[in-house]
């Protein structure tokens, strides 16, 4: 019990939960902000009184909104911009928790294969599924197989990796890494017999976009994302108990293995969907976290709301960027979430062999 108070007084920053709210109030801000800028971002460039008009027009809180930027707000950006803060935190978010049932500030969603089995179950319906299937039904058959995928991968590691009883979280890594191995292995193998066409959708997917954000794929993510979301200020003491190691956890009465077989398949679910409607976008999962603990420290009450806020702000910016750099073409936000967060990445390797080194 000192120990588990030891912790808990450590990964409390000085201000307690007040200290947490106010922090959490300005991420709050600066996500607004973030928003707003990308919501005027792109070929057309809307200054932050066009958009504040033309969000505001409906209402008639607001005169003068241009019919023109009222379509382009409403109907391409607004759904573009939601998809990409919703994507942003479930990714920053699911990092999160990984992080936390691993014990490890290097895991990430990729770890249970979750990435690797969406991409496996687009590019398979891309190359192989999309010809067969009727042409009302094309736009959605992409999704529908990365999900299906991204769940169906999950499902077989946590299978691989329970025994007796148990989800043993080493054999579960192993497991992510070897299935990741294998899915990668069979979308390559299937890249191979892509022709041109179907190439060009398959990097456009890979690399990660939220340009075919509609409302119906906005509201199927948003369902599956909500019970991660819901769940997440429930698993704060579980995950800050398990800092002290399993047993330790559970000496403390919490449901271990419970917790675990909960996270993942939240995790599992709203990391699919967010994939499935924005395709692979790296790294999110391992910054958002991180920057949460330098803010704040490890306490779970904080890491996983500001994890969730700082990945939708850095999702939304990385969309504005994809749009405004090389316009009127656009990046996938794939590559710029790579150039962020492989540096950072390499950065949190050379800390950690230099605090194992002991200097």
């Amino acid at each position: 019990m000192i120990g588990a108070a030891a912790t808990r007084a450590a990964s409390r920053p000085p201000g307690g939960r007040a200290g947490h709210g106010a922090a959490l109030a300005l991420l709050l801000a600066l996500l607004a902000a973030a928003l707003l800028l990308a919501l005027g971002a792109g070929a057309i460039r809307l200054p932050p009184g066009a958009v504040l008009r033309a969000l505001l027009a409906p209402t008639g809180l607001l005169a003068g909104a241009d019919p023109a930027e009222q379509a382009i707000l409403w109907t391409l950006r607004v759904p573009r911009s939601l998809l990409a803060a919703l994507t942003g935190a479930v990714l920053g978010l699911s990092g999160a928790v990984m992080q936390g049932l691993f014990r490890n500030p290097l895991a990430d969603p990729g770890l249970l294969g979750v990435s690797a089995g969406a991409a496996l179950g687009a590019v398979g319906m891309i190359v192989l599924g999309l010809p067969l299937l009727a042409e009302p039904l094309r736009p959605y058959g992409t999704p529908l197989a990365a999900f299906a995928g991204a769940l169906l991968v999950t499902l077989l590691v946590m299978r691989i990796a329970r025994h007796e009883g148990r989800m043993l979280i080493a054999s579960m890594l192993l497991a992510g890494i070897a299935l990741n191995a294998l899915a990668g292995a069979a979308t390559s193998a299937m890249v191979f017999a892509a022709n041109d066409l179907q190439l060009r959708d398959i990097l456009f997917w890979t690399m990660g976009s939220c340009a075919g954000a509609t409302p119906a794929a906005l509201a199927v993510t948003l369902a599956c994302a909500l019970p991660l979301l819901l769940a997440a200020p429930f698993l704060t003491r579980g995950l800050n108990a398990l800092i002290l190691g399993e047993r330790e956890a559970a000496t403390l009465g919490m449901p271990v293995e419970r917790l675990k077989q909960v996270s993942v398949l939240l995790v599992a679910l709203a990391v699919g969907a967010a994939v499935a409607a924005a395709g692979m976008i790296g790294f999110v999962g391992i910054v958002a976290p991180h920057l949460a603990r330098l803010l704040r420290g490890a306490d779970h009450r904080w890491v996983l709301p500001a994890s969730a806020l700082i990945g939708a702000a850095l999702l939304l910016l990385a969309d504005a960027a994809a749009r405004v750099l090389v316009a009127p073409a656009e990046l996938p936000i794939g590559l710029l979430t790579a150039l962020l967060g492989g540096p950072f990445f390499l950065a949190l390797l050379l800390r950690q062999r230099l605090s194992v080194d002991g200097r």
